[in-house]
């Protein structure tokens, strides 16, 4: 049986390359956006001061941020059906906002040479995984099942080592953060790529503001993760 898409003709292998270099480069230029909205708002933010301070001193605040980030991420993957691609994408730059605000304390707690250089080593790591995801003939499905589950695993151990303050802990825990979101990152590509192909087009704004999140967060904890390594501290 022929396969015709929506606009009524049957799409050549050269045409369907094309359509995912586009859709992936919608990506990535969400994700490098989102980014760069972040390390503005943190920066400015902690440049500030004063809203960084209320951070520290104000833990309802502090975790009023973070449950609305929690919040817009789950909506953003429950209702994306549902909603507009514009909403979504004005949710996911909503987040990148806040996240910036929450990630200005970084600047209080690591010098600006360390987060610099640390981000550049984030890029790297980032971009050969992204690489990989993309043009590997392998299907990594099988690892994304195990890297969730492990993801669910740190995420306990986290919580658990919160009341624990044990240092022995917090670097196995930090060495298998970096190697789960270093393999997540190329799961997430491989999948977003599977999922623009298998749509033909039909909702290719919204999968891409939805990779590009899932991503921009494969991105961001990785940061995170390895500026426990290369951060050192301001002190």
């Amino acid at each position: 049986m022929e396969n015709f898409n929506q606009f009524g003709y049957q799409p050549t292998g050269a045409t369907i390359a094309q359509s995912l270099t586009k859709a992936m480069r919608g990506v990535y230029l969400r994700m490098t956006l989102a980014l760069i909205i972040t390390a503005v708002t943190a920066f400015f933010t902690a440049a500030n001061g004063s809203f960084v301070m209320l951070l520290l001193q104000n833990k309802l605040l502090f975790w009023g941020l973070m449950i609305a980030e929690l919040g817009i991420v789950i909506a953003m993957s429950a209702a994306i059906h549902k909603i507009s691609s514009a909403t979504a994408y004005l949710l996911f730059i909503a987040y990148s906002v806040i996240n910036g605000l929450v990630f200005s304390m970084l600047f209080y707690a690591y010098a600006p040479e360390a987060i610099a250089k640390t981000f550049i080593i984030t890029a790297a790591v980032f971009g050969a995984m992204t690489v990989y995801g993309y043009f590997t003939t392998s299907d990594l499905s099988k690892m994304g099942s195990f890297l969730v589950m492990a993801l669910i695993g740190l995420i306990i151990c986290t919580i658990v080592n919160i009341f624990l303050k044990s240092s022995g802990l917090d670097w196995i825990i930090s060495f298998a953060g970096v190697a789960i979101f270093i393999g997540l990152t190329a799961w997430d590509t491989q999948k977003i790529k599977n999922m623009l192909v298998m749509d033909g087009g039909m909702n290719t704004s919204k999968i891409a503001t939805l990779g590009a999140l899932s991503l921009y967060l494969d991105f961001i904890n990785l940061f995170l993760y390895l500026l426990r390594f290369f951060g050192g501290s301001r002190d």
